[in-house]
């Protein structure tokens, strides 16, 4: 039996590979003198700090369509996979469309959605990060609403449960580990998606765009603007983990 991990070194060790990237960042580029094929790490920090208060509308702009797509994408795949557990003829119907959607390449949709939507609405780009969110939510959302076993349904009924408590004390404790799995993996979609549809025209403003604007001309800028998308991805995961935490606690077993 695998011995788990202290908690400490659960948060240690991503500092640490952090640090050991930065310093050979730091040697290649500014000790070394590489050609410049990134820019120096002091560079990138100067301009975060100097145009922070640009870089910071962006950041804005992007976590809000990663958010909206997220809660849009999440409500979306928890109605459907819930209604597929409970109708099989439904769940058969909605396989192909979920296959569908998941090989549906983001590039070459958002054209599509931001053309259909105008170019100054953020819509199109919130429906890319909704459809990028509801495969993983309704893929783990119905495998966990399918993990109950029969014996212990026939069981509670055996008790005399009603459906409501058998949902609750068996098939919502069961589906909801499955949920915040796929939560974990859509908030990082989210972000994503979000990204590669701003960097994919639309309104010009959001981390992609930024990125799409500066990365031939100001180095330095563009990677600020990375940095900023990559702590948009850092809130997103560590509010979704903490959400995990308090979810699996407070969930009946």
């Amino acid at each position: 039996m695998t011995t788990p991990l202290p908690t400490w070194v659960r948060f240690v060790a991503p500092i640490v590979v952090g640090v050991l990237i930065l310093a050979a960042w730091i040697l290649w580029v500014d000790v070394i003198g590489a050609p410049r094929a990134l820019p120096s790490p002091g560079a990138v920090v100067g301009e975060l700090v100097n145009r922070w208060p640009i870089i910071s509308e962006d950041v804005l702009v992007t976590a809000t369509n990663a958010l909206v797509g997220l809660v849009a994408g999440t409500f979306v795949g928890i109605g459907l996979a819930a209604l597929a557990a409970a109708i099989r003829p439904v769940d058969g119907m909605l396989a192909p469309l979920v296959a569908a959607i998941a090989v549906v390449p983001i590039v070459a949709i958002t054209p599509i959605l931001n053309t259909a939507f105008g170019a100054s609405s953020q819509f199109g780009r919130q429906v890319v990060a909704a459809l990028a969110v509801f495969v993983p939510i309704f893929i783990n959302v119905l495998r966990g609403l399918r993990q109950t076993r029969p014996v212990h349904r026939d069981l509670l009924r055996a008790s005399g449960a009603t459906g409501g408590q058998t949902f609750r004390y068996l098939t919502l404790p069961t589906a909801i580990p499955y949920l915040m799995t796929g939560l974990r993996i859509a908030a990082s979609l989210a972000v994503i998606s979000a990204l590669v549809a701003e960097y994919f025209g639309g309104p010009k403003d959001g981390i992609g765009t930024g990125i799409a604007s500066y990365a031939s001309s100001r180095a330095a800028f563009a990677w600020a603007y990375v940095a900023g998308g990559i702590a948009i991805g850092l809130v997103f995961f560590l509010v979704t983990s903490l959400l995990e935490r308090v979810v699996t606690r407070r969930t009946p077993v």
